[in-house]
């Protein structure tokens, strides 16, 4: 089976939570499945940012990204968050691979425009080979890709984690797309998370505005998945992962299962 497993949020950010994280990859790793591990670093970017006193600006969950913010980003995404995911990785028992979208030209973006707004180095995926990631299954690792992708013009540039996790999944024909979050999962109009969510409810929710911000690139995500033929997609509070190799072994009673209808 084929896995992929997007990480974002604290669980990038907490040394303990990223040993969950990685403890869980690892053991779908050892049990004969091919994962691989996209991952974001929004927090310890925005960080950085602040330190060169930038404030960060969001639109439909996007960063608003100039030529500065979009360096820092290459900086922080494909450095030291990166980094620190193959460290966990590998001391949870598999070799990792660590790398960039822009890397062997694996994945290739163009410009991203919302509501009409040039967001600056944002992109989004319009080329992916899996060649590489392929290779690294081959010989036993664990692919760890950051969300940074180049385009024809040769920039690096910004792409959303949720959005890059879907093209991978997509593009290596994977059976399974996972996003461990900051959250319990979707949630509707009362507060509740939902167990279940459709792609054609997904749209209610957004034109209601139940959800918003960070969600709103995931569900995206989640709905290009299924509909380009990725088996199944579920939305984890990342304090859970431990569950990640019993996902299809046993029903959970936590998180999103977003199908396609």
């Amino acid at each position: 089976m084929i896995v992929v497993v997007k990480i974002g949020g604290r669980a990038i950010e907490d040394a303990a939570l990223r040993r969950k994280c990685a403890k869980a990859v690892v053991e779908l790793a050892q049990d004969g499945h091919r994962v691989a591990v996209v991952h974001g670093g929004g927090i310890a970017l925005t960080r950085l940012l602040e330190q060169f006193g930038k404030k960060a600006e969001f639109v439909d969950g996007l960063r608003v990204t100039d030529a500065e913010t979009r360096d820092a980003a290459l900086m922080v995404l494909a450095g030291v968050v990166n980094k620190s995911m193959v460290a966990a990785i590998q001391s949870a028992g598999m070799p990792a691979i660590g790398f960039c979208g822009g890397d062997g030209m694996t994945f290739r973006a163009r410009k991203k425009v919302v509501h009409g707004r040039d967001l600056g180095f944002v992109g989004e995926i319009c080329f992916a080979e899996p060649c590489w990631i392929e290779a690294l299954w081959a010989q036993g690792g664990i692919p760890v890709m950051a969300s940074m992708a180049l385009g024809a013009d040769g920039e690096y540039y910004n792409v959303n984690a949720d959005e890059m996790a879907a093209s991978c999944a997509v593009a290596c024909h994977a059976n399974t797309l996972i996003f461990l979050t900051d959250v319990p999962g979707v949630k509707n109009a009362t507060g509740d998370v939902m167990p279940w969510l459709s792609t054609s409810e997904v749209t209610g929710l957004t034109s209601a505005a139940i959800v918003s911000g960070g969600m709103l690139p995931k569900l995206r995500s989640c709905t290009l998945a299924l509909k380009q033929g990725v088996g199944r997609v579920r939305i984890l509070p990342a304090s859970e992962a431990d569950l990640l190799p019993k996902f299809y072994l046993e029903k959970l009673a936590c998180g999103t299962e977003v199908t396609c209808s």
